[in-house]
């Protein structure tokens, strides 16, 4: 298999592991009931910076072996869509080629071990960052939305004092669908960028 080397911006990046974090969450008791009737053996590789505890270390080789279904130490994108499917997520061709590019050390359009769990440390990292995200939303929102009042509010309790009107605009900048408020994915756009 031959996958192109193509350059992929930091947010297409984003995009792309918030799609695939929204798709597949590790549920542990999930993969353990999926994974006892799986009897592949397969060798790991010794990483050295590997910030993954023993514990999802162990997680994520048994995801990587029930992912890995022809047993050859490998994750193909087909394989990589196939399991997904079967965990209640979709990914398309693209999607699931991305995937692989963007984690593939080696070249081969394939994921080892390694590679695999690069990947979901990077949708790990992910998730993180949309939680700080979501904590920082949550400060400033009122019923799911943040209004010019909310935003005043918070400004106010931070100790800058503005008016509704300035509120309006600072909102209005990233107020995507314009509708005079900012929705939490809009809110991610304006503190990305």
């Amino acid at each position: 298999m031959c996958i192109a080397s193509v350059t992929v911006s930091t947010a297409e990046k984003e995009y792309f592991f918030s799609r695939l974090r929204n798709i597949f969450h590790l549920k542990k008791k999930e993969e353990e009931k999926k994974t006892t009737t799986t009897t592949t053996t397969i060798t790991t590789a010794t990483t050295t910076n590997s910030c993954v505890s023993s514990s999802n270390k162990g997680e994520l080789e048994r995801v990587f072996t029930y992912f890995d279904e022809n047993g050859d130490g490998k994750v193909s994108p087909t394989e990589l869509r196939r399991c997904m499917k079967a965990v209640g997520g979709e990914l398309t061709v693209e999607e699931a080629e991305m995937a692989v590019r963007l984690s593939d050390s080696d070249g081969d359009g394939l994921l080892g071990l390694e590679d695999f769990t690069k990947l979901m440390e990077g949708m790990e990292e992910e998730r993180n960052k949309e939680s700080e995200l979501m904590g920082a939303f949550g400060m400033y929102e009122m019923e799911g939305y943040i209004t010019p009042k909310s935003l005043k509010m918070m400004l106010s309790r931070l100790g800058e004092s503005t008016s509704i009107d300035k509120c309006k605009v600072m909102i209005k900048r990233f107020d995507i669908n314009g509708d005079g408020v900012l929705s939490f994915d809009e809110f991610k756009v304006m503190m990305t960028s």
